[in-house]
């Protein structure tokens, strides 16, 4: 819980907060909560903290109580500005000893305790299975082509032997995509990873498909560590956030990478964090999807199938981590948080 002295040290914090006063009006917000509603402090100082639920009564009901002695979880929070489109969030309200109230913010993860894949109906996982199974004899003749390709390029220009590697690699990923889904097997173990390594091979992935149109920015924090991973599931995940983006009529897509310190994530502390963004200029996420938008088949394109940002919160999970978003056109941010490890974490290397 933080005393209502110690505001200045919210400010630094990655984690959404605003506080009242024992009469329920805003006195202050740090600039994490400012950023997840898009306003100024400004705007929000002298407004009732009740004001800012426009769904339900929870917040509400728990401040008309008076009664709590440390912190209470108020699930699936719709928290905006009036007239603005609501964005859901878990909320942790806690006292100041009666002097005032404290209000995190956490977006909702959607699928909690479910795994998506379970919610895929059995006719269709039945599909998929048929799909992976026609998918391995095109998928060996690319990988020979490709071979062949590699070996008459010998000599020539680096950048052309690079993009056959990189065809190369892109089949053996698809081809272990596919055995896993013909025969599920455990998650492999994690090992280091570079996450900028993944991210530029992201970049090189969708060049073409961006073109000339789409500008691919990058706004990297260079002192993150390698941190365990899967850098294949991190890969595809990402893959598929940014040509989300790129098919919502985005003309400019930034990576973002930053160290986040004392974040809770999934509702465990973390004193080290990744916060890894998509931002993006398109349409945004169409208002009806908003609540649905992570479960599989849900797409807003009348050719998507849907899973990919199924997939990606899966993964995310995968890594102890979460996948949220904010939204209104012509602002989109995917946001991957993932614990990171502390320096006295990371195993040493022996010399010998």
């Amino acid at each position: 819980m933080i005393d209502p002295a110690a505001a200045p040290s919210a400010e630094m914090m990655a984690t959404p907060l605003v506080w009242s006063g024992a009469d329920g009006r805003i006195l202050g917000a740090n600039p994490a909560f400012c950023r997840w509603l898009g306003v100024s402090v400004r705007r929000l100082l002298g407004q009732p903290l009740v004001s800012l639920e426009t769904q339900g009564d929870m917040l509400a009901g728990r401040l008309a109580q008076q009664t709590m002695v440390d912190t209470v979880r108020l699930p699936r929070l719709a928290l905006a500005l009036p007239g603005d489109a609501p964005r859901f969030a878990d909320g942790w309200l806690s006292t100041f000893n009666g002097d005032g109230w404290l209000l995190e913010a956490h977006p909702v993860d959607e699928f909690q305790t479910a795994d998506p894949a379970q919610v895929l109906p059995g006719a269709f996982s039945a599909a998929l299975k048929g799909l992976a199974h026609e998918l391995r004899n095109p998928l060996a003749g690319l990988k020979g082509a490709a071979q062949l390709l590699a070996r008459r390029a010998a000599g020539r220009d680096a950048s052309e032997i690079e993009l056959i590697e990189l065809i190369g690699s892109e089949i053996e990923r698809l081809n272990t995509l596919l055995e896993q889904l013909l025969s599920p097997a455990p998650p492999r173990p994690h090992a280091p990873l570079n996450i900028h390594a993944a991210l530029e091979r992201v970049l090189r992935l969708v060049e073409n498909e961006a073109g000339w149109s789409v500008r691919l920015l990058r706004d990297y924090d260079p002192s993150i560590p390698e941190f365990p991973g899967d850098t294949d599931r991190l890969t595809q995940a990402l893959l598929n956030l940014v040509r989300n983006a790129i098919q919502a009529g985005a003309t400019s897509i930034t990576l973002r990478t930053r160290v986040e310190h004392g974040l809770r994530i999934a509702e465990q502390p973390h004193p080290l964090a990744l916060r890894l963004e998509v931002a993006d200029d398109g349409r945004g996420v169409p208002e009806e999807l908003a609540e649905h938008l992570f479960l599989p088949l849900v797409s807003g394109r009348a050719e998507g199938t849907g899973l990919g940002l199924a997939l990606a919160q899966q993964v995310a999970r995968e890594h102890r981590g979460t996948l949220s978003y904010r939204s209104r056109p012509g602002h989109t941010v995917f946001t991957v948080l993932l614990p990171l490890p502390l320096v006295e974490d990371t195993p040493e290397v022996s010399d010998a």
